[in-house]
C-alpha cells in the first residue's frame, strides 16, 4: 500500500507543470495591456502637440488680423529711392550734368569769363610755350638752354613778365625706369619741364600728346596763348612775344603756317594715315597749321581740355589739332612769320 508521503510526492509532480503553464499564460496576458498603455501615452502626447500647434496658429491668426491694416504698401521706385536717401543724390547728379553741359558749351565761347581760371585781380600770362622733347633729346635741350631759351633766374624773370617756357615730355612705357629717373633728375636741376604723367612718350602716341599738353598747360597756367614748338626749331623769342602782345585779348585764334597736303594711304610709307579714307577721293588734308609751331588762344585750348575724351586723333598731331579747330568757330591766322622753313627774313622761328 502506497504511503501517504509517496502519494503526496506523486501529486506534487503532476501539479507542477500545470502551475508553470498558468504562469506563462498570465505573463502573456500582461503584454497587450502594456502595449495598450504605451499607445495611450503616445496618443496623449500627439494630441497635446496638435492642440499646442492649433493654439499657436490661432494666436498668430489673431495677430495677423489685428495688424493687417498696418501692412506696408507696395513701394514705387521713387518711394524706395526716398527711403534710401537717394533722391537728393539723384538731384545733385542732374545738377552736375547740367553744370557740365554748360561748361562744355562755354569752354570755347569767345569772351567767356566764367570759365577763366584766374580772378580779375590776377593778370593773365601772355603765353605758355611748350617745346616737345623726348628721352633722347638731352643735347638738343642743352643747346636751346644756351641759345634762345632762358635758364635759371632768367627763366624765372621771364615768367614774372608773363611768358612760361617748358620742355614737354610724357612718361616711359616702363614707368619708373632709368628714362623716367633721368628726366626727373634733369628737372630737379633745371626746373623747366612739364611732365605729362598720363601720357606715354612714344612716336605713335604723338597725336595724343597734343591733348595732354594743352590740357595740362591750361590747368596749370592761365594764359592768353598756348604755343606748341617742336624740338628742332629755334625761336626768335622777342619776335614771338611782340606778335602775341599785339593780339592780346583776342579769342578763338588758331595761328600758324597754314598748309594742306596729300594724304598717304599706302601702309608702310612715311606719313601714312590709317584714316585716309575719311578725307575723300582726292585724298587731301584740310587746311591746318604746320606742326613745327602753332598757337591756340585760351578758349581753344580750354575746348581741347574739356572735350579731350571725345576728340578724334589722326596719325599726326597737327592734322589732329586742325580737325578739332574745324569743329568750332576758330579764326585761322595764316602768318608766314610762323613758317619756320621759309626764307623770309622777318620770322619768329627757323629750323635748328
Amino acid at each position: 500500500m502506497e504511503s501517504l508521503a509517496s502519494a503526496m510526492r506523486r501529486e506534487h509532480r503532476r501539479s507542477k507543470p500545470a502551475s508553470s503553464s498558468s504562469s506563462a499564460g498570465a505573463a502573456a496576458g500582461r503584454v497587450p495591456l502594456v502595449m495598450a498603455f504605451l499607445s495611450c501615452l503616445a496618443w496623449l502626447y500627439v494630441a497635446g502637440r496638435l492642440w499646442q500647434d492649433a493654439q499657436t496658429r490661432a494666436i498668430l491668426s489673431g495677430l495677423l488680423e489685428r495688424n493687417s491694416g498696418n501692412l506696408p504698401k507696395v513701394l514705387s521706385v521713387e518711394d524706395k529711392l526716398r527711403n534710401l536717401g537717394c533722391q537728393e543724390i539723384g538731384r545733385k547728379i542732374v545738377e552736375a550734368e547740367m553744370d557740365l553741359t554748360k561748361a562744355k558749351s562755354e569752354g570755347y565761347l569767345w569772351g567767356n569769363g566764367s570759365a577763366a581760371l584766374s580772378t580779375d585781380s590776377k593778370k593773365k600770362l601772355l603765353a605758355v610755350i611748350g617745346v616737345y622733347t623726348g628721352f633722347g633729346s638731352r643735347l638738343k635741350r642743352n643747346t636751346f638752354r644756351g641759345s634762345w631759351m632762358p635758364r635759371g633766374d632768367a627763366l624765372k624773370k621771364l615768367e614774372e613778365k608773363g611768358v612760361v617756357i617748358r620742355f614737354v615730355i610724357g612718361r616711359s612705357a616702363n614707368r619708373g625706369d632709368s628714362l623716367d629717373r633721368n628726366i626727373d633728375e634733369e628737372n630737379r636741376r633745371t626746373k623747366d619741364f612739364l611732365i605729362l604723367e598720363s601720357h606715354e612718350e612714344a612716336a605713335e602716341e604723338l597725336p595724343s600728346k597734343a591733348k595732354f599738353f594743352f590740357s595740362a598747360a591750361i590747368e596749370t597756367w592761365d594764359a592768353e596763348f598756348y604755343v606748341k614748338v617742336e624740338d628742332n626749331i629755334n625761336l626768335d623769342l622777342a619776335g614771338l612775344i611782340e606778335m602775341l602782345e599785339g593780339r592780346r585779348g583776342n579769342q578763338g585764334l588758331y595761328m600758324g603756317c597754314m598748309k594742306s597736303g596729300a594724304v598717304v594711304s599706302e601702309e608702310g610709307q612715311q606719313w601714312y594715315e590709317p584714316e585716309w579714307w575719311k578725307f575723300g577721293d582726292s585724298k587731301t588734308y584740310f587746311r591746318h597749321a604746320s606742326g613745327s609751331l602753332f598757337i591756340l588762344s585760351n578758349n581753344l585750348a580750354r575746348y581741347i581740355n574739356i572735350n579731350s575724351a571725345s576728340l578724334q586723333s589722326y596719325a599726326h598731331d597737327d592734322i589732329s589739332v586742325g580737325s578739332w579747330m574745324m569743329g568750332v568757330n576758330a579764326t585761322y591766322v595764316d602768318d608766314d612769320r610762323l613758317c619756320c622753313g621759309s626764307s623770309r627774313q622777318e620770322k619768329v622761328c627757323s629750323n635748328a
